[in-house]
């Protein structure tokens, strides 16, 4: 019985970090361009200064 709220536990908490993980703005969206301004400039990856140049500073 103890494995089986072990096993019960752990999907509980796998289903909560998929949900929240599940929460950041579309590429593009309004809501990411502005995310993508307040980050440091220094944290940006090639691909996120990319597509903030090709959806937010070309639209």
């Amino acid at each position: 019985m103890r494995n089986f709220s072990r096993i019960i536990k752990l999907l509980l908490v796998m289903t909560l970090a998929h949900l929240v993980s599940a929460c950041a703005p579309e590429v593009g969206s309004p809501d990411w361009c502005k995310s993508i301004e307040e980050k440091p400039k220094g944290e940006l990856t090639m691909n996120e200064a990319k597509d903030y140049a090709k959806h937010c500073v070309f639209k």
